[in-house]
């Protein structure tokens, strides 16, 4: 489980799709799933009249749901090791015994029932050995398909087939003060209910990911468990709370399952990560300041600062400047929720948006693609004798980007990984941007290929960290 600490539609799946070979995924189709009713077109509530309705219970929609939401336990098996050289020439490998293995737990949904199941990254990270638990007390060994902790989901199969299955709602359908049930393992003590309403649509985190918030009890063991609605469908995955004390302290965040349910989509694809639309343009939300300077009558929408070259933007027309306003009707509030509306539509879509130019609204369909790998990342582990040493490095291209949450816009050479080694030592870190080595100018791997190869032992370097530029000057 996820804390964060102080502070802070989905088209049904009507056909999960053929799993590539291996993967032993059938062929078989959710059935979809009506529109609810929204609240607000219901009935006037009233006080209970009747015996009848003074019994009406949450238990048919648990009766229907719980048998679908499994516990999920993990064993991370650690070796001890001791890297003293003495040690090892006297006692030699003794010493590398393995410990105690480490053990989790979290929850997880079964969305297909040839053994599909969803839950967080988080929760099998750095897991050796995954079990899932069922409701009805069967145990299987799962394997990971997906992983992605870009939106912090993961898919995961199991050998079996019949199994009970939640169906996807379109979460966008959901309205604040819908009812929602939370269904997982909190603390380990066994399949938990907790009831609330959905508290707020769209909330983002510090990461820009996007969320649904719910005042449903989640508590450590609740990750990857389901929030369903009333008729018992997915509505989210419960991922995180927000709280002081570590517990619940009513505010839950689960994420929506239109994210969901394309990493299902994408895992029957064969894809390693979570195939998601590439927006390629930035933005700030559309300001009181902003739009009392501008004439606009509220500060609604998203005004764009910047838009890549490659962005289906571009074809549509649009420029910087433009106020993004909605997506399908959709409004859009900053950048993350302009990336979330525009990533959880299908790949090869055109999404129709509105936005203003000069006072006038306009109407543009943006193309939904992919990002684009050019150039190629070209990722290279550094040796020899240099200050770069150690380190990885790769091409920064839209894909690499959009994958670790950096700028659309920054292009160059970044540093992905930083081993022991002499970059180590001077205090590279993964995220620098290589700008200068002996006053040539990086663009690609291969400048600092080429500018290490020809130095001649002193080395004057440029680094660009956190929008600051820092010079190290060095011999050897």
């Amino acid at each position: 489980m996820r804390k964060l600490v102080t502070g802070a539609a989905l088209a049904t799946l009507v056909g999960l799709g053929a799993f590539v070979a291996g993967s032993g995924i059938a062929q078989q189709s959710l059935p979809g799933a009506e529109q609810s009713v929204p609240l607000y077109m219901l009935p006037q509530s009233s006080v209970p009249q009747s015996q009848q309705q003074i019994s009406l219970s949450f238990a048919p929609v648990v009766h229907s749901a719980a048998p679908a939401v499994a516990n999920i336990f993990t064993k991370t098996h650690m070796t001890r090791r001791f890297n003293d050289p003495v040690f090892e020439m006297l006692f030699g490998q003794r010493l590398n015994r393995p410990s105690k293995p480490e053990t989790s737990l979290g929850s997880g949904v079964i969305v297909h029932e040839s053994g599909v199941v969803l839950t967080n990254a988080h929760v099998i990270e750095g897991a050796d050995e995954i079990t899932v638990a069922l409701n009805d007390r069967r145990e299987f060994q799962a394997r990971v398909l997906l992983v992605d902790d870009r939106t912090d989901l993961a898919v995961l199969k199991v050998e079996a087939s019949g199994l009970p299955t939640l169906e996807f709602r379109d979460s966008d359908t959901m309205e604040v003060g819908d009812l929602v049930l939370a269904i997982g393992n909190p603390f380990g003590v066994g399949q938990t209910v907790t009831s609330g309403i959905i508290s707020a649509q769209t909330r983002t985190g510090d990461d820009g990911q996007v969320f649904l918030q719910t005042d449903a009890a989640i508590n450590p063991g609740n990750s990857g468990g389901a929030l369903v609605d009333m008729s018992g469908r997915l509505v989210g995955i419960n991922t995180m709370i927000l709280s002081r004390s570590g517990g619940s302290n009513g505010i839950g965040f689960a994420i929506p399952a239109d994210l969901a349910r394309q990493a299902v989509e994408s895992a029957a694809t064969g894809s390693a990560t979570v195939a998601r639309a590439w927006p390629g343009v930035d933005g700030q939300p559309v300001t009181q300041e902003i739009a009392e300077s501008l004439g606009l009558p509220l500060p609604n929408g998203v005004i764009l600062s910047s838009i890549h070259p490659r962005s289906a933007f571009v074809d549509a027309g649009l420029q910087a400047g433009d106020i993004v306003l909605d997506v399908e009707g959709l409004p859009v509030s900053d950048i993350a929720s302009l990336n979330y509306r525009l990533g959880t539509g299908r790949l090869g879509e055109a999404l129709p948006i509105s936005y203003l130019r000069e006072g006038a609204q306009r109407q543009a369909n943006v193309l939904l693609m992919t990002a684009p790998e050019d150039p190629p990342r070209d990722l290279s582990e550094i040796a020899g004798r240099n200050p770069f040493s150690g380190a990885v490095i790769a091409n920064i291209n839209p894909a690499l980007a959009q994958e670790t949450g950096l700028d659309p816009m920054l292009d160059g050479v970044i540093v992905t990984e930083v081993q022991r080694g002499i970059a180590a030592r001077y205090g590279i870190r993964p995220g620098d941007l290589i700008r200068e080595i002996n006053d040539t100018t990086i663009s690609l791997v291969s400048d600092v290929e080429f500018a290490l190869s020809t130095a001649a032992g002193e080395w004057r370097i440029a680094i660009e960290r956190g929008g600051r530029l820092l010079r190290l000057n060095t011999r050897g």
